[in-house]
This record gives C-alpha cells, structure tokens and sequence, in this order.
C-alpha cells in the first residue's frame, strides 16, 4: 500500500517539507491541551482555560485567510518568516502573564494576538500542486498524504502535550509545541526548490486596479467552506461528547484512547484512499465522500443512545474515522481545481477556518448537550452536522461541478478575470 507514497517522496526535496511540515503541524494538535493544562494548573479553572483557547481559535480563524493572501502575493518564505517570529512574542507574554498572575484578560490579548499562523497543511498542498500539476493521480495521493498526515498530528499531538504538561511542568507542553511550530515552519520554508512561483507580481508591483478580490467571490469555494465548517462541527462535538460520555461510565482517562481511535481511522482510511485511482467528477465524489461521511456517524449514535459500552463504541468511533479523511482529501482537490494557484493558499486557510470556526460552535452545543442530557445523547450534534453538511452540498452541488461542472468552471474563470 505504501509503494505508491514512495514515488511521491521520490521527486528532489519532497521528503524534506515534507517532514518539515510535519513537524510545525504538531504544534496545531498540541496547544490546545497545554494550554488548558496550563490554565487549569497554574489558574485553578477549566471554565477561563477553555474560553481563552476559543479566544484564540477566533483570533485564528480570522488571521489564517489573511496570511494565505499573503503568501499568494508574496511567497511562502517572505511571509512564513516574520509571521513564525512575531507570534513567538505573544507567546511568551503569554507565559509570563501566567507566571507573574496577571490579570485574566492579558491572556485573552496575548492569545489572540497570536493569531498569525501560516497554515503549513495548506502550503505543503500547494507545493504539491504546483509539482504535480500535470499530475492528477499523483495529485489525489499527495492530498491523501497530507490528510494522513494531518489526522497523524492529532493523534500523536494531544498525547505529546499531556505527557509533558504532566510529568514535567504545566508550561513545557507549551514551550515544546511553539518550539516544533517555529522550527517547523523555518525548516519548511528553508526549502526554497520546491517553493511554488508567485503566479504574479507582488502587490507592490502591481497597478491599483489589479489587485483582485477574495476567493470567496468563486461560489464553490462558498459551498465548500461551508461544508467544511460543519464538518468543523462533527470534529468539536465528537471529541467533547465522548470525553463526557466517558467521565459518565467512571472511565475519562480512557477519553484519549477513543479520540484516537477516531484520528486513526481517518488516517487509515486517507491512506488508503490515495492508493485508489480517482474517477468521475470531484464534485462527484465529494458528495459520495460526504454522504459516507454522514451516514458512518450514525454509528456512534447508535453506540451513544444503545449504551453498548466503551469498546464497541471504540469500534463505532474508528468506523465513523473513515468517512472524513476522503471527504476531506476530495474537498482539497476540488480547491485546486477550481481556484488559480495564485489563490491557492488564501483559499485552503478560508476552508480550514472554516473548520476552526465550526470546532468552536460544535464544542459549545456539545458542552450543553452534555450538562442538559443524558451521556449519550450529545452523539445526536456530530449526526445532525454531518447531515447538514450534506444537505449544504446537495443545495451547492451545481457551483461543485455536479451536474454542471462546465458553468462552474466558467464562473470561476470570470471571477479570475474581474480580478485581473
């Protein structure tokens, strides 16, 4: 299975970003719990961990897009270097406003403050765009690399975070996730060969009038950040309402294991879905993707309201893992497809922070559905998203190419050249 990731690691400089990226990817899965281990430690509440991390998330989720245009403009490495610098100084008010116990609302400000991160998923996919772009096959595989390699963070990040927020200082998960993140991201963006072109001129270059306009203004793009924000929803409801489910049966500390279960099965599922030749439409497949994914989350639903137990809902759990990664390797690609490539990386920080965004409100619905409900009954938000992210792409599917895949590609190249 693993013969054809080889062809791909076979083109000059492909393992090094690769692996570069990998590593600044990990600081995205490992904040999040050494932040609340810091402030529930150090601050005595989960209740101000939990806002300043969505603080921050926000922030994040506004931040994201901006620096992805950015980097369309003006190149990965321009833009990744003082991005990666600056954020190193929040970071550290932060710290020190927990050490000196500064007053709550600095660390609002300084985890907000923050919020310009390169999105690293988004540029190692737009290298590999510009390298494979003669390429769809190899294309589709690198997207599922990508993905795996995405749902390998969040496997490995959380667990990483804990074990050094725990056994050695509340503030070293933290330290050790900015350091992989900055590492990361200047080692990524020190290899220059495979460094996507500027497509144009950079802003300053360029004439008043010209400057275009946002990606949004493509209508699949719409549908899809849409989608994608709902997908947001199942990621933040499924994670919360199992830790709740179970802290119910007497067994949180075994949270950890089922969520993993959940990345893994994605991570298998992505994998294996690179090794399968693409065909139709990808419009097409993504709402096949979507309609899998919706209908694979009822599992836990089942497992949730039925009271089966913690490993048949284990098993429930990884099952449901393999509907999101193809669904969201076939979203990427489809973003390639019909967005230019000098709007490539502004148009996958939009998808992910859409799905930042959509994290936040699942977390939230499921926090209530956890304290108003019985156990299992948060398991109805991670259903009920995946359901309307279907029907979103069901109501979308003309601006996804489905049907009509030639009026979408039109109305993406009039948006291209207004903003010409």
């Amino acid at each position: 299975m693993l013969a054809p990731y080889r062809r791909l690691f076979a083109r000059p400089g492909a393992l090094a970003f690769t692996l570069a990226g990998l590593l600044g990817r990990l600081t995205m899965s490992m904040t999040g719990v050494s932040l609340v281990v810091l402030l529930a430690e150090r601050r005595g509440s989960y209740a101000l961990a939990g806002t300043v991390a969505a603080a921050g998330l926000v922030a994040m989720a506004i931040g994201m897009p901006l620096i992805g245009r950015l980097v369309d403009r003006f190149g990965q490495a321009r833009v990744t270097v003082p991005a990666v610098l600056y954020d190193l100084l929040p970071f550290s008010g932060l710290l020190l406003c927990v050490r000196l116990g500064a007053p709550d609302w600095t660390l609002y400000v300084c985890w907000a403050a923050g919020s310009a991160v390169p999105n690293l998923g988004g540029m190692a996919r737009a290298r590999w765009a510009h390298l494979l772009r003669d390429e769809p096959d190899e294309r589709h595989l690198a997207n599922s690399l990508e993905q795996a390699l995405d749902e390998l963070c969040f496997m490995a990040g959380p667990v990483l975070g804990m074990v050094l927020c725990t056994t050695i200082a509340p503030e070293v998960g933290m330290i050790t996730a900015a350091a992989f993140g900055a590492g990361g991201a200047l080692l990524f963006v020190a290899q220059r060969r495979t460094e996507p072109p500027l497509a144009e001129p950079p802003l300053a270059e360029r004439p008043a009038v010209g400057r275009g306009g946002s990606p949004l203004r493509v209508p699949g793009l719409r549908v899809l950040t849409a989608t994608f924000l709902s997908t947001g929803m199942i990621f933040g409801a499924l994670d919360l309402t199992t830790v709740a489910y179970a802290d119910a049966l007497g067994h949180r500390p075994v949270a950890g294991g089922l969520l993993a279960l959940v990345a893994a099965g994605s991570c298998v599922a992505g994998l294996v879905f690179g090794t399968l030749r693409p065909s139709g439409p990808t419009g097409v497949r993504f709402l096949r993707g979507v309609a899998a994914m919706a209908g694979l989350l009822l599992l836990p639903l089942a497992a949730g309201l039925g009271g089966v137990g913690l490993v048949l809902l284990g098993v429930a759990l990884f099952a449901a893992g393999t509907g999101t990664a193809p669904t969201m390797v076939t979203g990427m690609t489809l973003i390639q497809e019909l967005l230019p490539q000098r709007q490539l990386n502004e148009a996958m920080a939009i998808a992910v922070s859409g799905i930042m965004i959509g994290i936040s409100a699942g977390s939230a619905l499921a926090g209530a559905a956890a304290e108003h409900a019985g156990p299992g009954a948060g398991y109805w938000i991670p259903a009920g998203a995946a359901a309307l992210a279907l029907l979103i792409a069901l109501a979308g599917r003309r601006q996804l190419g489905v049907g009509a895949r030639a009026t979408a590609q039109k109305d993406a190249e009039r948006v291209v050249s207004a903003a010409r």
